[in-house]
C-alpha cells in the first residue's frame, strides 16, 4: 500500500442470480487510489449524469478504480488507442456541471 495514497477496499457479493445459477463466492479487492473516492462519488451525484443515484455511485466507483489500473500500466499495449480517447473523456466529465 501507498502511504500517499487513499486506502479502500471493496466487497462484492452476488445476492441473486435471475437463471437460478450458483452465486458466486464473495470478493473483496483491497487497492490505493490517489483520489478521495467519496469525494468523486458526491460530485458525481450532484451532477447527476444518469437521473439515478446509484448509477452515478457504480459510475463513480467504476471509473476509478478502472482509470487508476490503466494509470499504472499507461505502457501496457492494451490501453494504447484507448488512453488518448479516456484522457478526452475525463476532460469533458471534469467540464461538465
Amino acid at each position: 500500500m501507498n502511504k500517499k495514497y487513499n486506502h479502500y477496499t471493496v466487497t462484492l457479493e452476488h445476492t441473486y442470480s435471475p437463471s437460478d445459477a450458483d452465486l458466486h463466492r464473495r470478493v473483496e479487492v483491497v487497492f490505493d487510489n490517489h483520489d478521495n473516492l467519496f469525494d468523486v462519488i458526491d460530485k458525481l451525484q450532484d451532477r447527476d449524469h444518469f437521473g439515478d443515484m446509484g448509477q452515478s455511485t457504480e459510475f463513480a466507483i467504476g471509473l476509478k478504480m478502472f482509470s487508476e489500473v490503466m494509470l499504472r500500466n499507461k505502457d501496457n499495449a492494451l490501453f494504447e488507442e484507448f488512453l488518448p480517447a479516456f484522457k478526452d473523456f475525463m476532460k469533458k466529465l471534469k467540464s461538465s456541471n
